[in-house]
């Protein structure tokens, strides 16, 4: 169906695609891994005609295929799926699924056959239970990307790409995204699936491409690849103890929450998880700990003073917190790396010799890719800005980290420099007390891995943190939605 040869490009002085050639069948899910600015993006845009190669070529069903933007893209079969949702809110799912390719009746929008016509595409990407009628702004996040899919079938796409499609989905919605996959591909679709959930690849994927530095270092079947390959090929090397947990003795309690249904209590030197589905309430009452929103009652207890809870006085008082948002809430992106590293606590005289200095300071510490510190932060990859936005709160010196969602959407590598920066936190040592980390994640594999308690969030109630070798992740998805 689709045959990309030794594409290039180039931006300035930094090499995207170094010679990458990738394929895929009608009726095959093509996974594409690699870490974040190994390609992939770059890969897919020239695929939907957003960016051009410098060379290379591209055939679709055997005829060459160039499209100069993303109309003539979408207009030969090719849909595209992202990670940030393009949709208009205020406008009805019909009115998204045709805007741009309106269907007319003798000069008039012909509203009627496009509603038929949704209702057909619709039932193709499971959103059968609601009227094509219904504005965008009222669906959760599921249904907006179904009718994204519906966007793209009623297009008449050949090849569906989708970019990380279960980031903000639960787990019930991710099996019937597969069920929906596996369909299409029985259709004969040729789907390009991109994720860094190795074990949702190995489940949906027929075979796998990886990239690696901008260059396809590996294409195989599935069931003849490893996950230690993959991350191997991924990332350059062996990433070994994935999940790093030393031996922590938990040390005196340093943050107490004591509110109506979410009561709980933190001590240094242990990481406590917090699981629980997306809208349990996790990210709310991690905010209201910190003081971003009012919690309803009670109080908290940071190193043993209470009071109400506010952002500058938590600070002050060596809590910080880190957004599962890090473009909107975390980072602010038009500044350096060096601004968004020492933002909240500036050394005494600023010359820029000495925040060179200190910069680099962290960019070493965690491993940071960047140019210099002077580069916007907006051009790092995901994973990079991650760092960035822990280096920050280590820079204030923050010893109690509230930490939600701190690896969404970042690769395995970035992932593994992660965990170990919190492992090592978590331990101390070298003249550095341990700290105190309170991790909300959705990611289960990563809550067993690193965690010494877990606790779940179910509709806006804490359940008891009991040990981690209490947890598996059967038991945790049934603690999470037992009504």
């Amino acid at each position: 169906m689709l045959e990309m040869r030794d594409l290039r490009k180039r931006f300035g002085p930094t090499v995207a695609l170094d010679g990458v050639s990738f394929s895929v069948k009608a009726g095959e899910v093509r996974a594409l891994v690699g870490e974040n600015g190994a390609g992939k993006s770059t890969l897919m845009k020239i695929l939907s005609g957003a960016l051009a190669a410098d060379s290379g070529e591209m055939r679709l069903e055997g005829d060459v295929f160039a499209p100069r933007n993303p109309r003539e893209a979408r207009a030969a079969g090719v849909g595209m799926i992202y990670q940030e949702l393009s949709l208009a809110p205020h406008l009805s799912i019909a009115d998204n699924i045709f805007l741009g390719c309106e269907l007319r009746r003798r000069g008039m929008l012909d509203l009627r056959g496009m509603r038929e016509r949704a209702r057909k595409v619709m039932r193709r990407s499971g959103l059968e239970s609601v009227s094509p009628d219904t504005p965008v702004r009222s669906l959760s996040a599921a249904q907006c990307q179904q009718v994204e899919l519906a966007r793209a079938l009623a297009s008449g796409c050949r090849i569906l790409v989708l970019d990380e499609p279960t980031s903000s989905l639960t787990k019930p919605e991710v099996e019937r995204l597969f069920s929906l996959i596996r369909a299409w591909r029985a259709e004969g679709l040729a789907i390009v699936y991109i994720s860094h959930f190795l074990e949702e690849v190995r489940e949906i994927a027929d075979s796998c491409t990886v990239l690696c530095d901008g260059r396809g270092v590996l294409t195989r079947e599935m069931a003849a690849l490893s996950d230690e390959e993959i991350v191997r090929a991924m990332v350059g090397r062996d990433v070994e103890d994935l999940y790093q947990r030393s031996a922590r003795g938990p040390g005196e309690t340093v943050l107490e929450v004591d509110a109506p249904h979410a009561s709980v209590s933190l001590r240094r030197g242990e990481i406590l998880g917090i699981a629980g589905l997306i809208g349990s309430g996790r990210t709310e009452w991690l905010e209201g700990v910190f003081g971003l929103r009012p919690l309803s009652g009670g109080e908290v207890r940071l190193h043993g003073r209470s009071g109400r809870p506010a952002p500058g006085r938590s600070w002050r008082r060596g809590a910080g917190f880190l957004s599962e948002d890090r473009k909107r809430q975390g980072l602010a992106l038009n500044l350096s790396v060096a601004d968004n590293l020492l933002l909240s606590r500036l050394p005494a005289w600023s010359a820029p010799e000495r925040r060179q200095e200190l910069s680099q300071t962290w960019i070493s510490g965690l491993g940071i890719k960047c140019a210099a510190p002077s580069v916007p932060v907006q051009a790092l990859s995901g994973g990079n800005q991650q760092k960035v936005a822990l280096a920050r709160l280590l820079h204030h010196g923050a010893d109690v980290l509230l930490l939600d969602e701190p690896t969404r959407g970042i690769d395995v590598g970035a992932k593994a420099r992660i965990y170990e920066v919190l492992n090592d936190l978590a331990r101390g040592g070298e003249g550095r007390q341990p700290c105190a980390i309170l991790l909300v994640s959705s990611y289960l594999p990563e809550l067993l891995g690193m965690c010494d308690r877990i606790a779940v969030m179910r509709r806006g109630r804490l359940g008891e943190a009991r040990p981690v070798a209490d947890w598996n992740e059967h038991l945790l998805m049934e603690e999470a939605v037992r009504r």
